[in-house]
């Protein structure tokens, strides 16, 4: 699997430079997520734009990847997703589970926005 990841302060974008995203490589994402998160990274833009199909198993990785964020409350968001994943996501009703977005930057974006609500929340608590 070939991937980079652009460690920021408040998130991290990963970007899949494999084509495709089946049950050859959704266990080492699975694995690299876990490494991520252990690390306490919970932000992450997860960067399609270079894959063009996916299979169930790579679907179930990006579920396990989002559930890694929201569990150590934080977000997960998807980028660049081409038409024909974006076709898969839709069948299978996760685009109600996922933030999908079409550009790197609108990710960012969110991702800050809802660090910036977080913090906000946390001081109201306090």
């Amino acid at each position: 699997m070939k991937f980079s990841i652009d460690k920021q302060e408040k998130y991290s974008v990963f970007t899949l430079e494999n084509e495709k995203l089946n049950s050859q490589i959704a266990p080492l994402l699975k694995s690299e997520m876990i490494l991520l998160n252990a690390e306490g990274i919970r932000n992450i833009v997860f960067d399609m734009s270079r894959i063009k199909f996916v299979d169930s198993s790579g679907l179930s990785s990006i579920l396990i990847s989002n559930r890694l964020c929201k569990s150590a409350n934080g977000t997960f968001v998807l980028t660049g997703v081409n038409e024909n994943v974006m076709k898969l996501i839709k069948i299978s009703k996760l685009d109600e589970v996922f933030q999908i977005v079409p550009t790197l930057q609108e990710a960012k974006d969110l991702v800050m926005m809802e660090e910036i609500e977080r913090d906000f929340n946390d001081d109201v608590k306090s």
